[in-house]
């Protein structure tokens, strides 16, 4: 059966891995970048910046990558013309030379490249590679091997009909529809070299950005200053080196034993000891979340009535206080509160297990056994043991088992060996505004065709989800706020995939060594602008 996202703008679309959960559920934090050219010390950056990140990923590419740890660690390298402060979600110029770009009309504009902008390798930044890093997300592109690779980020900007080369140094974008949100989605428009090959750019990226990676291995990433840069925003530290681990545990050691300085994703259960040890922890609660995700093809889960009933079944507030440690916030609908969009949906999950076992009953699944699987990813197992417990009170038998991500995405939801899945997921990597939040989850093909597979499952409410979000991008002021309120009750009614909390992330650093941090509620380590003593 034809998707009815490959019938639009998304032809051959089919890569969005929200790990980071971009868990793209997971960015670290930096100070917002700020213009601070002008306060580059005399003496150039000094010292390392230690890190210890919370993810880990094999595909870096600037244009494909939807790895919390690359898209965060990208952040310090390549540019777009636009990028992001994490901390509220605004825009601010990068490669761009302007503030903002230069409206021709409701539907044209142009962007000129900031004077001199140089790539690491020393080669210029030019408006061809502006055109040829959107035509490789839009048209996809070939491995060495000659198999072809599309893009999640096709999924954010279907608005765009071209853009084109103007001069040199000056593109012009035309659009098939008005944008309110036209800066912020040109930030995920990462520029490379026109000439890069799709394999370099995977393995070890170049870019325009303050700093250049030196190597990338399966656990360590050393980067250090872009002698090239010319930007606003100056490396301020000489080098930056990572550790990679998703174990918690391991992050955890690393901070008390001094080896590392700045620490991703801690444990809520380890605060009080980093503490005690001389360090800062903040949190932040932002778009990441921990999801619940259904192989809607399977029965009894391809009725929305079971669907919904496991979700009532499922105690969230005490799962919260209990096995997150409070490190989170109950959903009542897909979008959080603060966003400006968010409204409760019409379909509530509240605990309420005489009410889930007649959702499961209506849907078929009434003393049904589920298999539940979730990721190793610390916070994600710790929830495993409640969600059984309030599973086999409302009468369904419960198998759980707990799997590194990649054996999740790969192989067991792949293959569509599953039946309950529970991951962390983060899309605000790439921006908050509601268009962007549900895009990678309903928009795209690898979630809705090859992960709960809603398209096969009920084409028809696949489509009524997608003409709904094409309504609510194209909607102004008070109108927008109405669509975007009727795609949240759609998701909700479906709950193909549905968060179960708002996750809280918390940053550990060594307030003695590490300057101008601020953690961020996005995955990732934001680091333009951090200084160490």
């Amino acid at each position: 059966m034809t998707s009815p996202f490959k019938k639009r703008h998304l032809s051959g679309l089919a890569a969005f891995a929200a790990a980071c959960a971009l868990t793209l559920s997971a960015c670290g934090g930096g100070d917002a970048p700020k213009d601070n050219a002008g306060d580059k010390p005399e003496a150039g950056p000094t010292g390392t910046l230690n890190v210890f990140a919370a993810y880990d990923t094999t595909n870096w590419h600037p244009l494909n990558t939807s790895s919390a740890l690359a898209v965060g660690a990208n952040l310090q390298v390549v540019e777009g013309l636009y990028e992001f402060d994490y901390s509220d979600f605004t825009a601010h110029k990068a490669l761009a030379k302007d503030d903002e770009p230069t409206k021709i009309d409701d539907t044209t504009y142009e962007v000129a490249l900031r004077d001199g902008a140089k790539f690491s390798d020393g080669t210029p930044v030019t408006s061809e590679d502006v055109v040829t890093s959107y035509k490789r997300i839009v048209d996809g592109e070939k491995d060495s091997s000659g198999t072809d690779v599309t893009s999640p980020y096709a999924a954010f900007i279907t608005f765009i009909d071209s853009i084109e080369a103007k001069d040199d140094t000056t593109v012009t974008i035309k659009l098939n529809q008005p944008m309110e949100f036209l800066k912020t989605r040109l930030a995920d428009i990462k520029v490379v070299p026109k000439d890069s090959t799709f394999d370099d750019m995977t393995s070890k990226p170049v870019g325009s950005g303050p700093y250049k990676y030196d190597s990338i291995t399966d656990t360590t990433v050393d980067m250090s200053v872009n002698e090239n840069y010319n930007g606003p925003n100056p490396a301020t530290v000489e080098k930056i080196h990572y550790d990679c681990n998703r174990d918690s545990n391991a992050r955890q050691t690393a901070a008390l034993d001094g080896t590392t300085d700045v620490v991703e994703a801690v444990d809520p259960s380890g605060i009080s000891d980093l503490e005690a040890a001389g360090w800062k922890v903040e949190g932040a609660t932002g778009y990441g979340i921990g999801m619940i995700v259904f192989n809607t093809t399977k029965a009894p889960f391809n009725s929305n009535k079971t669907r919904q009933g496991v979700l009532t079944a499922i105690d969230k507030k005490t799962l919260i206080d209990t096995a997150l440690v409070g490190a989170g916030t109950e959903p009542d609908s897909f979008l959080p509160e603060y966003n400006p969009m968010h409204k409760k949906a019409a379909t509530q999950f509240t605990f309420d297990a005489d009410k889930a076992k007649s959702l499961l009953k209506e849907g078929g699944a009434e003393g049904a056994t589920v298999n539940v699987l979730t990721t190793t990813d610390t916070w994600i197992a710790a929830m495993g043991p409640q969600i059984k417990q309030n599973l086999e009170a409302v009468g369904l038998k419960v198998h759980l088992d707990s799997k590194a991500s990649g054996d999740v995405w790969n192989n067991n939801v792949a293959q569509g060996d599953f039946d309950i899945v529970i991951a962390p997921g983060d899309a605000s990597v790439f921006g908050a505004d509601p268009g962007i939040l549900t895009a990678g989850w309903f928009y795209s093909p690898l979630w809705m065709d090859e992960r709960f597979r809603l398209s096969e499952s009920d084409p028809a409410a696949a489509k009524a989800l997608v003409d709904a979000m094409d309504a609510a991008g194209k909607a102004t002021g008070d109108d927008a706020k109405t669509e975007w309120g009727k795609v949240q009750d759609a998701i909700a009614e479906q709950a193909a995939m549905y968060p179960l909390v708002f996750h809280t992330l918390y940053t550990g650093y060594k307030e003695d060594k590490v300057s101008n941090l601020t953690p961020i509620g996005v995955t990732g380590l934001q680091l333009i602008g951090v200084t160490v003593k």
